[in-house]
């Protein structure tokens, strides 16, 4: 399997309000930067949305090391929260687990890829993180 690098990130402007995602996969040498967003949206669900596009890119089964600033997404993966939401229909602690057509959508990417999630520090010393943080804010911006 390709071993792949991604970090991604997710902007929004007012929570809800316009929003993107940017992503940099890394093979080797060589980078691929995508870009997304939607008019009226919140953070988490661009945050996911970067996670999700990213993955569709990848054309084979890869083990994959993404990186994340989002504990939203990170926490959910990682604690198993996905897997019991998914269990319990959609449904956790306190009411319906918010954005379940995203998480729907991530599930298949992760049964295809080996994916590791690695939470890092947003807006720190993490060039490749802030890369995707201007990809994710200029693409917000289409909406203002």
């Amino acid at each position: 399997m390709k071993k792949i690098t991604i970090y991604t990130d997710g902007a929004c402007s007012g929570n809800p309000g316009p929003g993107g995602w940017g992503a940099l996969l890394m093979y080797g040498n060589t980078k691929r930067e995508i870009s997304g967003g939607e008019a009226m949206t919140t953070n988490n669900r661009m945050e996911l949305m970067g996670v999700i596009s990213a993955l569709s890119v990848l054309t084979e089964p890869c083990e994959v090391m993404l990186y994340t600033d989002s504990k939203y997404v990170s926490d959910a993966i990682n604690k198993g929260w996905l897997e019991t939401w998914h269990r319990n229909n959609w449904r956790k602690k306190g009411g319906a687990v918010k954005n379940p057509e995203l998480w729907q959508a991530l599930m298949p990417l992760l049964d295809k890829h080996r994916v590791v999630f690695v939470w890092v520090k947003g807006h720190a010393e993490n060039e490749f993180n802030n890369r995707c943080d201007e990809l994710a804010v200029e693409y917000s911006r289409r909406f203002l």
